[in-house]
């Protein structure tokens, strides 16, 4: 499997942990060693582990289930570094977001998310913001 194949499968991972509410699969997948860093929507930068843990606790508590997706995944290997920029549907809102990953002890691991609502309609290969929405 290539690295970049690679990098995809910790993102899909990301979004299956995500998607389920699972926080032990989501803790799994941050990195223990690499500065971390997550911007939630609407939210101000975390930058400590335990901080962005423990919002992701907070998220997973209030979404067990929910309806998220991934959708138009690209992945962008620099050495022990990748990054991916993707779309996501959560519930009704479309978001874009980028997912940073360095290698810690011989798999990806994040060290980045960040997302922010889309302000118009998405065109590429998943659905239009009005879509989500009716």
């Amino acid at each position: 499997m290539t690295e970049t194949k690679k990098v995809l499968a910790a993102n899909d991972a990301f979004y299956r942990a995500f998607g389920a509410g699972d926080y032990a699969a989501m803790d799994g997948l941050w990195s223990r060693q690499a500065p971390v860093a997550c911007t939630h929507p609407g939210w101000t930068a975390l930058t400590e582990r335990a901080r962005i843990m423990e919002s992701w606790r907070s998220i997973l508590s209030d979404v067990p289930g929910s309806s998220v997706s991934c959708f138009d995944a690209e992945a962008h290997v620099v050495g022990a570094t990748a990054f991916v920029t993707c779309n996501e549907a959560v519930g009704h809102n479309m978001l874009a977001a980028t997912n940073v990953f360095v290698r810690e002890d011989g798999e990806w691991r994040m060290v980045h998310h960040h997302a922010s609502p889309v302000a118009r309609a998405y065109v590429k290969g998943g659905p239009t913001r009005d879509d989500r929405i009716h």
